[in-house]
């Protein structure tokens, strides 16, 4: 009889077992959507979706069509990890370890910015300046002062077939960084990086010299978001009082790095674009154009050597 009752009681548990919530793809991804939501961070749905693909291995179709698979404690356990990482206000790139730029996938390290898509608008600058069509043909030798992650440099090589790149940087590591994605990206051959204050050991002849210096206020640092405040290099951020030390540096080289009539492009932020361009014309460049991003801002002033 013992036995008996045994297997009853058995059975009697079964149910409740089978009764056990059960989190699928599909469930957690509006979990964690809720919950970057209500922590108000600016895109709840799609860090969702990227933590959880990285996460489990999966790109966008993969989620969708697993999307009512479960998931086993380990798969749980790691995607809660990373959330509690966005939580903190870490980048999404940061946590994944790369964000694509022009097309191209870049890793990123703690050395290094996030590539960010308003630096675009120097690229599509700097080909616009060169004459897109012409300069796929030509040899070309390109200038990438504070190049950081390799972005800019990089991204302009993918474009320009003909031509060779020098970045450089202050920052070992980030020159570290730079020099690997060059090789994952298959550009190693035609781009090296120096370590050296923007152009000062650079000698001349550049057919394009181009930059995404530090421009923010040193005082203005503390207010930007946690996601930049944080996680970026300070000394990728902080532009001196008026945030403008880096042009009167990059300006001073300006015309001994360019090749006669080459173009220069920098990045400026946010209502500098005026005061960029008086730096360079007192320096003997002449301002062409400032080109806006998709936002509207005033993103890249674009000048050239007069001699």
């Amino acid at each position: 009889m013992r036995s008996c009752l045994r297997h009853r009681n058995d059975e009697r548990a079964a149910p409740s077992r089978s009764r056990r919530v059960v989190t699928t793809i599909a469930a957690m991804r509006r979990r964690l959507s809720d919950a970057f939501r209500a922590a108000e961070l600016d895109a709840p749905g799609l860090d969702a979706r990227l933590l959880i693909g990285h996460a489990l291995g999966l790109d966008h179709a993969g989620l969708a069509s697993g999307a009512e698979r479960a998931l086993v404690p380990a798969e749980i356990e790691r995607i809660e990890a990373l959330a509690a990482r966005r939580l903190a206000r870490e980048p999404v790139a940061r946590i994944l370890g790369t964000k694509e730029f022009w097309g191209l996938a870049f890793a990123v390290t703690p050395s290094v910015l996030v590539p960010r898509p308003e630096s675009e608008t120097l690229i599509e600058a700097a080909l616009a300046a060169l004459g897109a069509n012409a300069s796929r043909r030509r040899s070309l030798r390109i200038a990438d002062l504070g190049t950081g992650s390799g972005a800019l440099l990089l991204a302009l090589l993918s474009e320009l077939p003909h031509a060779y790149g020098v970045g450089t940087d202050r920052d070992i590591s980030a020159l570290m960084t730079a020099r690997d994605n060059a090789g994952r990206l298959g550009l190693a051959a035609r781009a090296q990086f120096v370590a050296s204050d923007f152009g000062t050991a650079l000698a001349g002849g550049f057919d394009l010299v181009i930059a995404n210096p530090p421009y923010v206020r040193t005082e203005d640092i503390e207010r930007l978001a946690p996601e930049v405040r944080e996680f970026d290099p300070r000394c990728a951020l902080d532009g001196g009082p008026d945030g403008l030390a880096s042009y009167r540096a990059i300006a001073d080289d300006s015309v001994r790095l360019l090749a006669p009539s080459a173009p220069l492009v920098v990045e400026v932020g946010a209502g500098q674009a005026r005061a960029v361009g008086e730096l360079l014309q007192y320096v003997g460049l002449a301002v062409e154009t400032v080109a806006n991003d998709l936002a509207g801002t005033a993103r890249a002033v674009v000048a050239r050597n007069r001699v």
